[in-house]
């Protein structure tokens, strides 16, 4: 049973200058796509499954979290069971199950997810029920990554926000090595809720699970434990159309050789967005995860 920091993988860093060139700023890739089951997520759950004393651990994800507590649970000798909607990436879905985990598909239409875990925690009494964000073995999980990035010299640090999971870690790693990096956070433009419980101080939820590009934020909302470390610690939000999210994947492919998933792209998305805002400054983007289903991929790369 190994600690933490002896199970994960380091992140990747990677300077392209084409990409440097083609934008004229001064980027750092951070890429968790190397990480163990191919995103950021394997920090978090490997933290959650190590700690927590429960036997089965019962979760809803889109898939990168479903898929890396499936393995952490695998490797602890833990039961897992994932609920998933019907819309998730395949690959997603077929890694979760190849890990050994039960997977429950829900039309998000019929029903939401936290209502099925709801359902299916009444019939598990005994299994713990782990958010994929809001939690504080996920966040502590997470700030191993800000650990990593801090003492760089980066001026500013740029973060997918789904959940809010990896951006309260990469603050509170940031934050504990005494980094004084900016943090912002990149969001799909059609699930903003994070850019606007920012800006009005208040937790803000999306209506209903937003149907964007970037398959790993189509979160409601921000978590309970996450919102007070992001509305202390984050400097700002940029919101990402789906349309710069697409490029900003074709642009890691074609300049970087990088394979991105949509959700791992929305920080070049964000810079692409707005280029002018960090001229002159050293800038870290971080690729949270390269699971992409590659029909999706294909189709982006067209």
């Amino acid at each position: 049973m190994l600690p933490l920091k002896e199970a994960i993988r380091p992140t990747t860093f990677v300077v392209s200058s084409k990409l440097r060139d083609h934008l004229g700023l001064d980027i750092t890739i951070a890429t968790e796509t190397f990480q163990h089951t191919g995103s950021f997520k394997f920090r978090a759950s490997y933290n959650l499954a190590l700690n927590v004393p429960n036997e089965e651990i019962l979760t809803a994800s889109s898939g990168n979290f479903g898929q890396a507590l499936a393995y952490a649970c695998k490797l602890l000798g833990k039961r897992c069971t994932v609920v998933m909607p019907e819309t998730s990436a395949q690959v997603k879905i077929h890694a979760v199950r190849g890990f050994g985990a039960t997977v429950d598909l829900i039309d998000t239409k019929k029903v939401g997810r936290n209502e099925r875990v709801a359902e299916l925690a009444a019939q598990m009494p005994d299994a713990y029920h782990a958010s994929a964000y809001d939690d504080e073995w996920v966040i502590a999980g997470n700030s191993t990554l800000g650990d990593e990035l801090a003492g760089r010299g980066f001026d500013v640090v740029l973060v997918p926000v789904g959940g809010g999971g990896l951006i309260s870690g990469v603050v509170t790693g940031l934050c504990r090595n005494g980094d004084t990096a900016e943090v912002y956070g990149a969001e799909p433009l059609l699930g903003n809720d994070a850019a606007r419980s920012f800006r009005e101080g208040r937790l803000i939820p999306n209506e209903t699970e937003p149907m964007t590009l970037a398959d790993g934020a189509r979160t409601i909302s921000l978590g309970n434990l996450n919102w007070p470390i992001i509305r202390d610690g984050v400097k700002d939000f940029i919101e990402v159309s789906d349309e710069k999210i697409a490029e900003a994947v074709r642009l890691y492919y074609g300049l970087v050789n990088l394979k991105s998933e949509p959700t791992g792209a929305l920080t070049l998305g964000a810079l692409l967005e707005q280029p002018e805002r960090f001229a002159g400054r050293k800038i870290c983007l971080i690729v949270s995860g390269g699971n992409v289903d590659p029909a999706v991929y294909c189709s982006l790369l067209g």
